[in-house]
C-alpha cells in the first residue's frame, strides 16, 4: 500500500515545465506538467550524461535533456530509440490541486545512481609538471 505525501500544487508546476524536489539521499526528483495538465515525476538525471531533466523542454509526454537533446518518456523514464537507457519514474497521484508522490519511492528509487557533477572531471586537465 502506498503512503502518498503532498509535494506541491498544480499551480507550483509551470505548464510545459518542471519543479525540482530535493531528497535526503540521491539525486533530486523532477515533477513535470505537460500541455494536457498531466503530471509526471522522474529522477532529475538523464541516463546519458546525468543532465538535469528538470531544465529540459517538455513536449507531449516526453522531455528533451538540455545537454544532448535525448528524448525521455515522462511516463516511463525510457529514452527514445535509437538512444538507449532509462531513468527511474516515480508514481504520481493528483487529488484536486495537490500533487502527491509515494514516500517509499522517494526514499529508495535511484539513490544508488551517481549524482551529476559540475565542472571538469578528474583527469580532464593536463597535469602540471613540477618545476625544479
Amino acid at each position: 500500500m502506498s503512503a502518498w505525501i503532498p509535494v506541491c500544487t498544480l499551480d507550483d508546476l509551470p505548464l510545459l515545465g518542471a519543479r525540482r524536489l530535493e531528497r535526503p539521499k540521491g539525486a533530486p526528483v523532477a515533477v513535470f506538467r505537460n500541455a494536457d495538465n498531466e503530471v509526471f515525476a522522474l529522477l532529475d538525471r538523464c541516463p546519458h550524461k546525468g543532465g538535469p531533466l528538470s531544465q529540459g523542454i517538455v513536449s507531449g509526454r516526453s522531455v528533451a535533456c538540455p545537454l544532448h537533446n535525448w528524448s525521455v518518456g515522462l511516463d516511463s523514464g525510457q529514452v527514445a530509440a535509437p538512444d538507449e537507457g532509462c531513468t527511474p519514474a516515480f508514481a504520481v497521484k493528483v487529488e484536486g490541486n495537490v500533487v502527491h508522490l509515494d514516500r517509499d519511492e522517494i526514499a529508495t528509487l535511484g539513490i544508488d545512481l551517481p549524482l551529476p557533477q559540475a565542472g571538469p572531471c578528474r583527469g580532464s586537465r593536463p597535469e602540471q609538471k613540477p618545476t625544479l
